[in-house]
């Protein structure tokens, strides 16, 4: 079934009570036992489970042909509670350059708890190799990285963490599963911030966990995820659930769109480089091409000048917002380096930008005359 058609059914709830097409929002925290003790319609208490929570997480994982998804209250508290899953002592891998809060969950939080972790260039094999250690229990990916847009070559990075024994997780928020499929390259579990393509409209907090299949890894996150109580609140899974109705189509105007931005940007002489892997100069545009359907609405620039110049030139700019986040219908750019802090290894000159839903040529023109200015 193509993408847009299962967007749509996987969607959809059957309702007895009225036959509505929009599903029905479940607010209720608790559900009525039967005389004898059971519960008719499955469900216990909102932490365990919720319908709204139930249909997001079947439609997720039917989206990136999964076993089974589960819904968190955060992208970080999803990939917090999958880091969970191990045990002290065990190794993880991870990009060296990647949205920061993955390393500051490692750094701050669970090294100190007993796991050790190893940056590295996953575009480089031969380091993915090297970084392996007797203990790795996890090799993370997230491809296009933030904010440097490196592409990882997903099935050889999965094969390495099979011929290690370990798990390997992408991190597929950029690319949506519209645009790449890890499971289907291989990885046990692609990982979302559900707030931004699947929402869609920069009005809902969310993550999520996809898994290839039922096993140990899907079993205890399972399981944290109910005694931990980090669960999508019925509310953000309803209005999840009505992004992801529009996701397919948004996210291949928005791919569109981006890369018209980034021909032009990168013919700018204001512009020192454009990263975007749609770009056949971009060093990872060959395994793009043959692992995205798309490459994605996300690029970043950097502006001659320095870091001074980076800031004036967002400041010239008149339809393009300057916010966090990515993935809504409006344009963002924003100056990562200043976010990430004094620790970041962003360069000072890098904008990353978030291509909306404008028509493009006026994107275009408020770029170039910002530049100009």
């Amino acid at each position: 079934m193509h993408p847009e058609t299962l967007a749509l059914h996987a969607t959809r709830m059957a309702d007895a009570n009225a036959g509505a097409v929009t599903p029905a929002l479940y607010l209720s925290t608790t559900f009525e036992r039967e005389g004898d003790g059971s519960f008719a319609h499955g469900y216990i208490y909102a932490r365990n489970g919720n319908p709204n929570r139930d249909l997001l997480e079947q439609a997720l994982a039917a989206l990136e042909g999964g076993f089974a998804g589960l819904a968190f209250s955060s992208g970080q508290a999803a990939t917090m509670t999958l880091l969970l899953a191990l045990r002290p002592g065990d190794h993880v891998v991870i990009p060296n350059d990647a949205y920061y809060g993955t390393p500051a969950l490692l750094e701050e939080l669970f090294h100190p708890w007993g796991l050790t972790y190893t940056r590295a260039d996953l575009t480089n094999l031969d380091e993915v190799r090297q970084s392996i250690h007797e203990n790795t229990r996890l090799i993370w990916i997230e491809t296009p990285s933030n904010p440097l847009l490196k592409v990882a070559d997903i099935e050889a990075i999965a094969g390495l963490a099979r011929e290690a024994g370990a798990w390997c997780v992408c991190d597929n928020t950029w690319a949506t599963p519209v645009l790449q499929r890890p499971l289907d390259l291989g990885c046990d579990v692609v990982m979302h911030s559900t707030t931004k393509y699947i929402g869609g409209h920069s009005d809902v907090l969310s993550g999520a966990l996809i898994f290839r299949e039922d096993g140990e890894l899907y079993q205890r996150v399972r399981r944290l995820q109910t005694i931990g109580g980090a669960i999508a609140a019925p509310f953000d899974c309803w209005m999840l659930l009505r992004g992801l109705k529009t996701m397919t189509t948004r996210v291949r105007a928005q791919s569109e769109n981006a890369g018209k931005i980034a021909q032009a940007l990168a013919q700018h002489p204001g512009i020192e480089v454009v990263h975007y892997p749609g770009l056949e100069s971009h060093s990872g545009h060959a395994v793009a091409r043959r692992q995205m359907a798309l490459f994605g609405a996300m690029l970043s620039i950097q502006v001659k000048g320095g870091q001074a110049e980076a800031l004036a030139f967002t400041s010239r700019l008149k339809l393009v917002t300057r916010a966090t986040s990515l993935g809504g219908v409006e344009t963002l750019i924003e100056h990562r380096a200043s976010v990430e802090g004094p620790t970041t290894a962003t360069p000072p000159n890098l904008l990353r930008i978030s291509v909306g839903l404008e028509h493009p040529d006026d994107l275009i023109g408020d770029f170039r005359q910002a530049l100009d200015s």
